[in-house]
């Protein structure tokens, strides 16, 4: 039998499939396992380079089949897809992943430790209270707009009006729209002590972590924004260089070109938009501050405002930014104005 060098693995909840590859490429084996029984057969198979679909669950079985030796790549499942022949099946998608991780130039993504990722849970758990109480506001003001009762928008606004409306006797609502109304004011003011919470952990976090602190010397990072590129970048490991990491967040031109002649667009508008829209947020703020300012960013912020206009210096910034976190955490220092 030939020796298994690369593996495909197509993940799943209950049900793995796996083909298994010898150095020349040839399928050598095939085998569908059961959750339990997974790490069991590759804790009896020799290092070998195993490939994995950056999905739900694959950085933890990254991590688990690095313990046990071998050496493993996740790659985001968009480039894995121009590898797959064939009907679509479990067997096609793991061959296509072991074809494609021994790619030479594929990229990959990084393992997340289990730091990274709990501080990834606390954003994805505050950003999902912070979608919540949005729906929840516009509900609220849907429904009093249905009894001609209508508010500006906003969250403060509706937190001062609703005991306001619930305590006037004299607007018209009947007692069980105010029994409705007095629920979803408490809905509100839920959502808000869950949105405190995570913030304030997140926060501790971001003290506790050194590349936290070192990321917020950089002017626009906050707990937040320090808290997010952290848990996506790691300690930079994954890039060559800084102006990869704009470019896999989407904060670079969109290429559309051929014939020799090269047509730019807008950003490409790739990788995590959550920690994008935190870039552009932080450097929306700096941009804001640099016309009260004079140092060398400031300066170089109001040149590219004065010549292509406060969105385009916004998203400048917030790529500089982005180039700058990654030197940041690469070479383990801080940020230095001059």
């Amino acid at each position: 039998m030939n020796k298994i060098t690369t593996i495909g693995l197509d993940l799943a909840k209950s049900v793995f499939h796996l083909v298994c590859c010898d150095k020349r490429g040839k399928v050598v084996q095939k085998k569908m396992l059961r959750r339990s029984q997974l790490l069991k057969y590759f804790v009896n198979l020799p290092g070998c380079l195993v490939g994995m679909e950056a999905c739900a669950s694959a950085h933890y079985w990254a991590r688990e089949l690095e313990v046990l030796g071998h050496q493993v790549r996740l790659i985001s499942p968009q480039f894995v897809k121009a590898y797959v022949r064939g009907n679509k099946n479990d067997y096609n998608d793991a061959l296509a992943i072991a074809e494609a991780v021994v790619r030479p130039e594929m990229r990959f993504v990084a393992v997340k430790t289990t730091d990274q990722q709990d501080l990834q849970a606390l954003l994805r758990l505050r950003e999902g209270c912070l979608k919540e109480r949005t729906a929840l506001c516009n509900r609220i003001r849907g429904l009093l707009a249905e009894y001609g009762l209508t508010l500006p928008r906003g969250v403060n606004v509706l937190r001062q009006h609703l005991p306001e409306l619930l305590e006037d006797g004299k607007n018209g609502l009947n007692d069980l729209f105010r029994r409705l109304l007095a629920e979803g004011y408490q809905q509100l003011k839920e959502l808000d002590r869950h949105i405190a919470s995570y913030t304030q952990e997140l926060e501790r976090q971001a003290q506790q972590h050194d590349e936290c602190r070192r990321l917020q010397t950089i002017p626009g990072y906050g707990p937040i924004v320090a808290s997010a590129f952290h848990s996506v970048i790691g300690n930079g490991e994954a890039y060559r260089r800084g102006r990869d990491v704009p470019a896999s967040l989407g904060l670079v031109p969109r290429q559309h070109s051929s014939g020799g002649k090269n047509v730019l667009l807008g950003i490409s508008k790739r990788g995590d938009r959550y920690l994008r829209s935190l870039l552009v947020h932080g450097a929306r703020s700096v941009v804001i501050q640099a016309v009260k300012k004079d140092d060398r960013l400031s300066r170089w912020i109001n040149r590219i405002r004065a010549e292509h206009g406060f969105n385009r210096a916004v998203v400048a910034l917030a790529n500089k930014m982005a180039r700058i976190g990654w030197a940041i955490l690469a070479h383990k220092t801080v940020y230095q104005a001059a």
